[in-house]
């Protein structure tokens, strides 16, 4: 809860009525909650823990019938109506088809000043994305041709499929790739599949000499005979380049996740959407690709989104053609 009180700072005897208000909120909180100052001197906040969310939003009511009541008897209706009481609830709702992003950049303040900190070097990494997504479907034009044929001479439908996609800070957008699999399929498998990867209970497979989980499903049905040759040499991904351009991804970055994967996320696992722009090549694919498991995946994610740096960006770009030549972990 954050309780605005600008105007009562810039009034009269504004430190004792600050006092005041932290003393009544005080009254109202366990010994479990956190009160500090989300902003010195003029926006108090307080953090409600251990908060059973099954009840909808009836803990919030409560909580708020609280604080009002409290706050309107100690400090009266005037001053009282000089504070705006503002609630978020932790993990966000991200439930909600929203193309601005369901994440509330007032829970992640972190990540605000730090993309503040690094602006001019983002600056040049959007340049880095136009002008290399620009480059690559000029030069990939033919391949662009040829897979375009391939694919509407083997299998009927569309030549690119076209998939809802959570990029930064939960914004949904249109991702691009060319179609490898058959129009006519269940995309229950792919659902249930990556509830039980993320859960820790998917089937393992041997990959690199260990039994581990891998992120996609090997041998799977639905793919086309042309699909499973583009998905192994990774040129089903050559339509991302538009998305880049686009700007709702970039040249490097974490993988954007489909939105039923991010509702069976921990919280944890939602900072890799949320502490960089999703990218076409990342971390994780020059680390092991789908051979790694889910957990494992994150870490890389996080570990590239905290240490990011230009040079980080042209290391992995240099290490992406190794990968996708190696073809190993390519589903």
């Amino acid at each position: 809860m954050l309780g605005e009180m600008e105007s009562l700072r810039r009034a009269e005897e504004g430190q004792r009525t600050l006092r005041r208000i932290a003393a009544a909120l005080y009254k109202c909180t366990r010994d479990t909650d956190i009160v500090g100052w989300y902003r010195e001197g003029g926006v108090l906040g307080a953090i409600f823990t251990e908060v059973n969310k099954a009840n909808g939003c009836a803990p919030e009511s409560l909580i708020r019938a609280k604080v009002t009541a409290e706050l309107r008897d100690d400090l009266g209706a005037e001053r009282f109506g000089q504070i705006h009481l503002s609630f978020y609830t932790f993990p966000d709702d991200w439930d909600q088809a929203d193309s601005r992003g369901p994440a509330d950049k007032v829970l992640y303040p972190d990540l605000v000043e730090r993309s503040e900190e690094q602006r001019a070097a983002y600056v040049v990494k959007r340049l880095v994305d136009i002008a290399g997504s620009l480059l690559a479907l000029v030069l990939g034009s033919p391949l662009w041709v040829a897979i375009s044929l391939a694919i509407k001479l083997t299998s009927k439908g569309p030549i690119l499929f076209k998939q809802e996609r959570v990029g930064w800070y939960g914004r949904r957008f249109t991702f691009l790739k060319f179609r490898s699999m058959k129009c006519a399929n269940d995309p229950g498998i792919h659902r249930e599949y990556v509830r039980r990867l993320i859960a820790g209970a998917a089937d393992s497979t041997p990959g690199n000499g260990n039994q581990k989980a891998v992120y996609k499903i090997p041998d799977d049905p639905r793919v086309t005979r042309v699909g499973k040759f583009l998905r192994t040499t990774s040129l089903d991904e050559l339509p991302q380049f538009i998305n880049v351009l686009r700007g709702e991804m970039s040249l490097v970055g974490p993988r954007p996740p489909i939105p039923y994967e991010v509702e069976v996320y921990q919280p944890w696992h939602r900072s890799r959407v949320l502490e960089a722009r999703p990218g076409i090549t990342g971390l994780w694919q020059v680390r092991g690709r789908s051979r790694l498991n889910f957990n494992d995946m994150v870490r890389l994610d996080l570990r590239y989104a905290r240490t990011w740096s230009l040079g980080s960006d042209l290391r992995i770009a240099l290490q992406t053609p190794r990968a996708v030549l190696s073809c190993q972990g390519a589903y």
